[in-house]
């Protein structure tokens, strides 16, 4: 099977079940206008596959296997059994820096907060992230993976647990306090990362992590809860906040707009 084939039959499996345990065990209400909001971010996620299919035909796999056959990278050669775990562990913290630097440098700000605008927070929040960003992110990806000689095998699995990941973290997903604190120390849980999407800046501006939640308590950015609690928090930005801003076409040119 083609790693692009079995990457996106994992996708479409960890939504789905994702999608159905937020019906079974939603953690909030479920949103009102669940329809459009979908239809955008489902939208978005649409167009970010054809910019992909474009101009990264191969995506990051097919650019490890570029830089394998160029034998380029620190650790073409390396055994694979010490190569892989470092791979997925700098391939990690390279997208907890990235996800940082898009909070802090107002020009990824302004690609980023398409993200953080979504009003509600569930697993087709994944999925909103603009396309110019997901093209910058490729990049950054690539970058790290020519430069590390990242094996093909770390690469797929990587890419793999990224977007498994982040569908879960995304999830309006109720799990019971004492598997949520244990889940915590080995990966990012639905509670730990809904405190980013938090509409206050110093709450916003924690919980990076998307996959492993060992960086954000590394360097400082971890946050346990929010301060209104998980069922009165107000998700997004204090602006972009209406329906209108919702659509499509005006998510895709938000960065050209002002607050």
């Amino acid at each position: 099977m083609e790693p692009s084939t079995l990457r996106l039959l994992i996708f479409v499996a960890v939504l789905g079940s994702m999608l159905l345990l937020e019906r079974l065990l939603p953690r909030r209400s479920q949103a009102p206008e669940r329809a459009r909001r979908w239809s955008a971010n489902f939208g978005v996620q649409l167009v970010n596959l054809l910019c992909l299919r474009l101009l990264f035909p191969g995506a990051a796999v097919g650019v490890s296997y570029w830089a394998e056959q160029q034998q380029l990278g620190l650790l073409q050669g390396a055994a694979i059994w010490w190569a892989l775990p470092l791979c997925l562990l700098l391939l990690d913290l390279a997208i907890y820096a990235q996800h940082v630097a898009s909070h802090k440098w107002a020009w990824l700000w302004r690609l980023h907060r398409m993200h953080h605008s979504d009003t509600f927070i569930d697993a087709s929040t994944a999925l909103r992230f603009h396309p110019l960003e997901i093209l910058l992110s490729m990049v950054w990806k690539s970058a790290l993976i020519i430069a590390l000689g990242a094996p093909v095998l770390a690469v797929l699995i990587f890419e793999t647990l990224l977007n498994a990941s982040a569908l879960f973290n995304h999830a309006n997903l109720r799990l019971p306090a004492a598997l949520d604190r244990l889940l915590r120390w080995i990966i990012v849980t639905p509670d730990m990362h809904r405190v980013h999407h938090s509409v206050h800046p110093e709450e916003t501006d924690s919980n990076y992590g998307f996959n492993l939640p060992w960086w954000d308590r590394l360097f400082g950015t971890y946050r346990a809860q929010p301060r209104d609690g998980h069922l009165q928090m107000q998700i997004g930005l204090r602006s972009f906040r209406s329906a209108e801003d919702g659509r499509l076409d005006r998510l895709l040119l938000q960065p050209l707009r002002s607050k």
